[in-house]
This record gives C-alpha cells, structure tokens and sequence, in this order.
C-alpha cells in the first residue's frame, strides 16, 4: 500500500469533523476537530483545508454539522438556509465548495422531518468522501495513458491527497503513471505565495518515494528551455463550460511557456469542477487575498512595512491553451463545449 493510500486530510470521529491542519505542514501534523458548521467556515477561508474536492468534502460535512444544530428548532429549514449561505462565502473561487452546499441543503429540503435530515447529509457527506477517492484513481487511470512512457512532469500547486479526498487529481495522474511502471520524474513548482508545492506536494511525493526536485516558480521557463519538461499536469478550482480553467495563480503562465516550447498541457479535475453555468471564464470570481501573504514568506516578513499587495489567488487558463482535461468518466479533448457535457451526460471517452 503506498503513503496516497494512507494521507488522508479528512476524516469523521465521533460527531466531529477532524482536518489536518495544511498550514502546519510538513513541519507538524495536526488535526483540528470540529463540531460548529461556523468553525469549518473559518478553517476552510483560513486554508485549514484547501484543494477543490477537498473543500466540497468539507462544506457536505459542514452541512451535516448545520442541520445537526439547526434540527432542534422549529425553523430548521430556515436555519440551513443561512448557514448555506456562510459556507458558500468561504471561499467564492472553487465552484465545489457551492456545488457540494447546495446538493447537501437540496438532499435536506427533500427531507420529511428534521432527524432524517440530520441522518441524510451526515451519510451524503460520507458517500462524497468515499466517492471522491474512487473517482481520483479512476481520474489517475485515464490520465496516465496520456503521459510519457518516460520524462519529465511539471506540476503546481498541491493536487494530491491533501487536496482531495485521497489519491488526488493531477498527482493521482502522476501516481497511476508511475504505478504503471512509467519512469516519470516530477518537477514541483513552489508555488507562492502559501508554497503548496514546496510544504505539501513535496511531502505527498516524499513519502510515496517518487523521484522528484522541488523548484522556484520562476526556474519553470527555463527547465523547459533545457528539454526536461515532457508535460504540464495541473488541477483546477472551476472550469467554465467552454473549458477555460481557474487553478492557482501561475498556472496560467504555465499554460503559456508549454504552448511556447510545444509541451502538452493537462488539466485534471473532476466533473464537479465544471461550471456549466459559467459560459466562459471571464465571469469566475477570482479571489484576493491578504496582502501579508505576499509580504511574507513562511511567516517572516521579505518586504517592506506597508507595501501595496496586490494577491489574487487564482488565475483563468484559456481553454485554448489546453490540450486534454481529464475527469473521472474520461478525457475531453478540445472541442470542449462539447466534450464536456458528453462526459457529464455519461458518455465515456478515452
């Protein structure tokens, strides 16, 4: 059983929703127990847990903690409503966080009585758990048939198992190559400003003993210049109808340098990812965050007091600049209008 096996970010005990707190990584590993649906707020803006599936995880289980408090009066159904509300504010980028609040207060008003809405989003939260880490090894099966039998692999950000359920989306590619016998190597953007890519993807690759080197965001142009990059495999926090796709700030810039050096450009996340609402990404809310995030770096100061920040956590790829976007029913290809609702509707593709 490897380390992707055993990570785990997420977990329910006795009535509380357990995170590992990301913040702390790798330096420490603890966990946050959780029984206020205000408290997993908090801990989802404040990045406790970050990553799209993760975040919808943890908004079902908010929920389940909602309806829990809200069952014992008689306007439980009004009291969700609100708390709905509060946890979608969270964080206003990843389209899982509303996505999963919204399936879980639907599953709530369906409900006859308040004691078995309580007992149908505590158990949709856990399928969703379950659900998720099947569907990032079906995910990671699809993708490795489009990496290289050998080469280099550049990722950003953290798309593993922190970032998800378990397994994780564009490192679950990543982990399925390799365990198809793929002589892969990794090529880890730090990726600033909360380095994700230095504390947490780099401990995911650690432990599961995949070769990899860590390196500074602004080295990418050059690894590529000196043929190391075979292919570019990153995740996504909202892909708009039309396949453009919002990730973490840099991915973008990525997404160019691949285009540039003729490198192939993967987008890996699942269908609960796509917006279909949002017909192209010029209306994805981009969130901004602290500007201490920048004038910092692991909590010590690099800038000048009182510097003007400006801190967008996100940025929108153009769909075409992308070549495959890989999901758990298969990949879509450009043309991704199309594609994308045929997966959705249930049809494979390879």
């Amino acid at each position: 059983m490897s380390s992707a096996d055993q990570i785990r970010a997420i977990r329910w005990e006795e009535g509380q929703l357990c995170l590992l707190d990301q913040r702390l990584l790798p330096q420490q590993e603890t966990w946050l127990k959780l029984s206020d649906y205000r408290a997993v707020a908090v801990a989802i803006r404040r990045m406790v847990v970050r990553g799209a599936p993760a975040i919808g995880i943890t908004a079902a289980y908010a929920m389940a903690l909602a309806v829990r408090e809200a069952s014992t009066h008689a306007d439980w159904q009004a009291r969700l409503l609100s708390a709905a509300d509060e946890i979608k504010a969270a964080r206003p980028t990843a389209v899982n966080l509303a996505w999963a609040t919204d399936r879980q207060l639907a599953l709530a008003q369906s409900a006859s009585t308040a004691g078995q809405a309580v007992a149908a989003l505590l158990q949709a939260a856990h399928d969703l758990l379950r659900d998720d880490i099947a569907d990032n090894q079906r995910m990671g099966r699809y993708g490795a048939e489009l990496l290289p039998a050998e080469g280099g692999i550049l990722t950003h950000c953290n798309t593993g198992s922190l970032a998800t359920g378990g397994y994780g989306t564009a490192l679950g590619v990543i982990r399925a190559g390799i365990s198809a016998g793929k002589q892969l190597h990794i090529y880890a953007d730090e990726t600033r400003p909360w380095l994700q890519g230095a504390r947490l993807t780099a401990w995911e690759l650690q432990k599961d003993g995949i070769p990899f080197h860590l390196h500074a965001d602004s080295a990418a142009a050059y690894l590529m210049q000196q043929g190391l990059i075979h292919a570019v495999i990153v995740g996504a926090d909202r892909i708009a109808a039309n396949g453009d796709a919002a990730n973490k700030i840099g991915t973008y810039s990525l997404a160019v340098l691949a285009q540039y050096h003729q490198i192939p450009f993967y987008v890996a996340a699942p269908l609960s990812t796509v917006d279909f609402a949002m017909p192209d990404g010029g209306g994805i809310v981009i969130e901004e965050r602290p500007a201490a995030e920048v004038r910092q770096c692991a909590g010590h100061a690099v800038a000048p007091e009182g510097v003007e920040v400006r801190n967008p956590a996100f940025d929108v790829t153009p769909a075409s600049l992308i070549t495959a976007i890989i999901t758990e029913r298969g990949v879509a290809r450009p043309g991704f209008p199309v594609a994308l609702q045929a997966l959705a509707a249930g049809h494979m593709q390879a």
